[in-house]
């Protein structure tokens, strides 16, 4: 699945390690889509055999957790860069982790 601008909410788990997050979460409704939201611009959910991974590629506003091991299993990549990948991968293909 492809979403732009997404709307965010942080895992249970998330929350339990992180308690400032407890203001954005599910139970709260989320992290409304824009420039502060920490999936970015653009995301593209991972199902595997229909089922959500929770795993997303996604931009982010924090270009310095780029290429760092800062998220909770999400692919982080500069907005402007997962803007043109958005928008020249379909909602179904496939995808590599190496």
């Amino acid at each position: 699945m492809k979403q732009k601008w997404p709307h965010w909410t942080p895992s249970n788990e998330m929350v339990a390690r992180q308690p400032d997050l407890r203001s954005v979460s599910a139970a709260e409704g989320g992290l409304e889509a824009g420039l502060n939201n920490p999936l970015g611009a653009r995301a593209l959910y991972i199902y595997q055999d229909g089922k959500d991974t929770l795993y997303r590629v996604h931009g982010t506003p924090d270009w310095q957790s780029v290429g760092k091991a800062t998220s909770s299993g999400c692919v982080r990549m500069f907005n402007q860069d997962v803007i043109d990948l958005y928008d020249r991968v379909g909602a179904k293909a496939p995808i590599v982790v190496i």
